[in-house]
């Protein structure tokens, strides 16, 4: 059999961490190449075995994929090994892959994993390969950076996931009383997740990292911005609630205050492992403190978000888009394109090509964050109970701190500068 009529064969590799719709994407991708011709096989454990020069893989076939689209997490698993820190995994990646037999690339996964596809399709380019890649973005946390109003799959399935529990969160706090519930909502640099469970559920609060600009923060401005939205709430005669703050904010932290939180530690790709860091029972107590000094004791319980919301099974919404994606993924490559990452807009499907999504200053995938001018965030705000600005000249709410107009406006003006 000369080289022209070889069979084809696609790669696939799943990057992060897990999030519902993965196997759906997996399945489409298997089933719409063999459909046009070509073999498939599933590497295992992200770029990790690759960057080895280690062959763990399945071959990937109707049967092995038939039903997987409503399972949660990923036939495949995952990793977040980083194969661009060094030029050797790279080199790896690619000679691997090419004696594997592959000729098309599909990686599924956020902006680290995008970033790993936009390397290895150039080093491929570079040194004569002919590897075509395509990247199918996927994250809870909704950050890469597709068109606003555009979600990366998986996002809607966590959001109800979570909503669901911060609901019950919200009813418990209503039924014991006197009692506030701290969720730390998972986002790594984007608030989009915290901000959809929190609107959702009806949080009484929701602090994101997009609501302090560029500018870095102290950790009192969250724990007054918490602080002020519990007072509020007993002035109105509300004793109990949830606040529901994306870890992401912790990115925002000044560094003498971060070095306060212990020690942190980074993953593959240089970014603090949040898990490693309490945030929430640090807000707890840093807010009870906060309290005390205005006569108050309350109830706070410290609540994680996120695990638990990864490899749930996708609503019907994300396993119908996954599918798309992956069958456009295909399509993408079965067309002789690459380099770019999949995307549906406007029942269109969109490559957008890796340079285009590329961030100037840091040569990685652009993040998208929380748009605060829009709607969305606008309307999210309106239903918080929080100090505003229009606040400070409330003498009665400057009681409940037992401050004078003057005490109070001194102490909470520096939050609306």
């Amino acid at each position: 059999m000369n080289e022209s009529n070889k069979k084809k064969t696609v790669a696939i590799v799943c990057g992060g961490g897990p999030a519902p719709g993965i196997n759906a994407v997996i399945a489409a991708v298997t089933l719409r190449a063999r459909n046009v011709g070509f073999d498939v096989i599933g590497i295992y454990d992200g770029f990790s075995h690759l960057a080895k020069r280690e062959k763990k893989y399945i071959k990937l076939t109707q049967d092995e994929v038939s039903r997987i689209s409503i399972m949660g997490g990923s036939i495949l698993h995952m990793s977040r090994y980083n194969p661009t820190k060094s030029a050797d995994d790279l080199k790896n990646v690619v000679e691997t892959l090419t004696e594997l037999g592959v000729n098309y690339l599909v990686t599924i996964g956020g902006d680290d994993t995008a970033f790993s596809a936009a390397a290895v399709s150039s080093y491929a380019k570079e040194h004569g390969g002919a590897i075509n890649v395509v990247h199918v973005p996927k994250t809870i946390d909704d950050d890469l950076p597709l068109p606003e109003g555009v979600p990366t799959f998986g996002f809607e399935t966590a959001r109800e996931m979570g909503a669901r529990e911060a609901t019950n969160l919200v009813e418990d706090a209503r039924t014991s009383r006197n009692r506030w519930y701290f969720a730390v909502a998972m986002g790594r640099t984007a608030g989009h997740l915290a901000l959809g469970i929190g609107s959702a559920a009806g949080a009484d609060v929701t602090v994101i990292p997009e609501e302090f600009g560029a500018q870095k923060i102290s950790l009192q401005r969250v724990v007054d911005i918490i602080t002020g939205s519990i007072m509020k709430s007993y002035f109105n005669g509300k004793d109990h609630g949830v606040a529901v703050i994306a870890e992401g904010v912790i990115e925002k932290i000044e560094q003498a205050d971060l070095e306060k939180l212990g020690n942190v530690e980074l993953d593959e790709h240089g970014h603090i492992r949040y898990s490693e860091l309490d945030f929430g029972n640090i807000l707890k107590k840093s807010v009870s403190r906060e309290l005390k000094k205005y006569g108050k004791k309350i109830t706070i319980v410290s609540k994680d978000i996120g695990y638990e919301l990864r490899c749930s099974s996708p609503i019907s919404y994300d396993i119908e888009y996954a599918r798309s994606l992956g069958c456009e993924a295909v399509n993408f490559l079965a067309a002789g394109k690459s380099g770019a990452m999949i995307s549906i807009q406007n029942e269109s499907s969109e490559p957008m090509y890796f340079d285009d999504i590329k961030d100037p200053k840091t040569g990685k995938t652009k993040v998208r964050r929380v748009n605060t001018a829009s709607l969305r965030y606008k309307v999210a705000r309106d239903y918080m109970t929080r100090i505003e600005k229009s606040d400070l000249d409330n003498a009665s709410l400057a009681e409940t701190y037992d401050m004078t107009i003057d005490e109070f406006k001194k102490r909470f003006g520096y939050l609306f500068e």
